[in-house]
C-alpha cells in the first residue's frame, strides 16, 4: 500500500490529521484530503512537504 499519514505542522511539532490519505486535492483556499476509507476533510492549508519514504505528509495551515 502506498497510503500516506497527513501531519499539520505547527512551532515544529506534528498533529495527526488523517491517516492513510489516498489524495490530495487542492481546492479554493485550502486542500481537500481523502483517505482509503471515504473520509474527507477539507483543511486551509498548504502543503510544506512530503517524505515519500516515510509516507508522510506534511502541512501548514493558512489563515
Amino acid at each position: 500500500m502506498c497510503e500516506a499519514n497527513a501531519y499539520l505542522v505547527k512551532d515544529g511539532s506534528e498533529e495527526l490529521v488523517m491517516e492513510a490519505v489516498d489524495t490530495v486535492t487542492p481546492e479554493d483556499g485550502g486542500l481537500l484530503i481523502s483517505n482509503i476509507f471515504g473520509d474527507q476533510k477539507f483543511l486551509k492549508a498548504r502543503i510544506v512537504s512530503l517524505s515519500l519514504v516515510d509516507h508522510k505528509v506534511y502541512l501548514a495551515a493558512v489563515s
